[in-house]
């Protein structure tokens, strides 16, 4: 079987499946890039994060960078590798799987990635890692953010029926300023900081955690409001 049918196939189980057992509300679809390579960042709330984005998108072409330690479970080794996923090993500079990534964006691509690295453990954001910072500045495509409210505290309730409410809200594309060499790692933090900023004013503020007060979120809430 060709690998865009599976994927299909694979999207529409998990469509299907989502959508039955939650009541999963899309918002600012028209945010996204209907073609062209970008990095689809996220806040990570739960293992259903991967296969709510699957879904949410327009496109079939999503990927994601996924940790080495899920390749343990041969289901999900199964799926991630039917949709083209490329496993990262988290505990060194992993220079293949950035490579992967690169291309795949290079080509056109979305990819989907989680800056803080893990799963938050209360809901609230983490200090992010700089790796999408770079790759974004290695691949010169556009950053699209995204928040995911509610996932955290699904699953129970999915088991049980009571479908809850899960919301994936998509943010405008934007660029990052190139990086310095004489000043590669302050302007890391400084990108870094500017995607979290905004994947944090799309979130309820007891979800932006650490990035709760940073300026650049006041300064994107404070900006929305002056436009409404």
């Amino acid at each position: 079987m060709k690998k865009n049918k599976i994927k299909r196939l694979l999207k529409s189980f998990f469509s299907v499946l989502i959508r039955s057992l939650s009541r999963l509300n899309v918002e600012q679809m028209e945010n996204l890039p209907k073609e062209g390579g970008y990095l689809l960042a996220t806040n990570h709330l739960s293992i259903l994060d991967a296969p709510l984005m699957y879904v949410s998108l327009n496109r079939y072409d999503l990927t994601a960078l996924v940790a080495k330690k899920h390749q343990k479970n041969p289901i999900l080794r199964w799926i991630i590798n039917a949709v083209g996923g490329i496993w990262l090993n988290r505990e060194e500079a992993d220079s293949r799987a950035l490579r992967s990534a690169q291309a795949h964006l290079k080509a056109g691509g979305v990819l989907g990635i989680a800056p803080e690295g893990t799963r938050s453990p209360n809901h609230a954001l983490l200090p992010a890692k700089t790796g999408v910072a770079y790759l974004a500045d290695r691949s010169k495509v556009p950053i699209v953010p995204a928040a995911i409210i509610g996932s955290q505290r699904a699953i129970p309730k999915m088991l049980t029926f009571r479908r809850p409410l899960i919301t994936i809200r998509f943010g405008k594309p934007f660029y990052l300023p190139s990086l310095n060499r004489k000043t590669r790692d302050q302007d890391l933090k400084r990108n870094t900081d500017e995607i979290m900023s905004h994947i944090a004013h799309l979130l309820p503020p007891d979800y932006r955690g650490v990035y709760a007060n940073h300026p650049r979120v006041l300064e994107l809430n404070a900006s929305e409001i002056k436009a409404d």
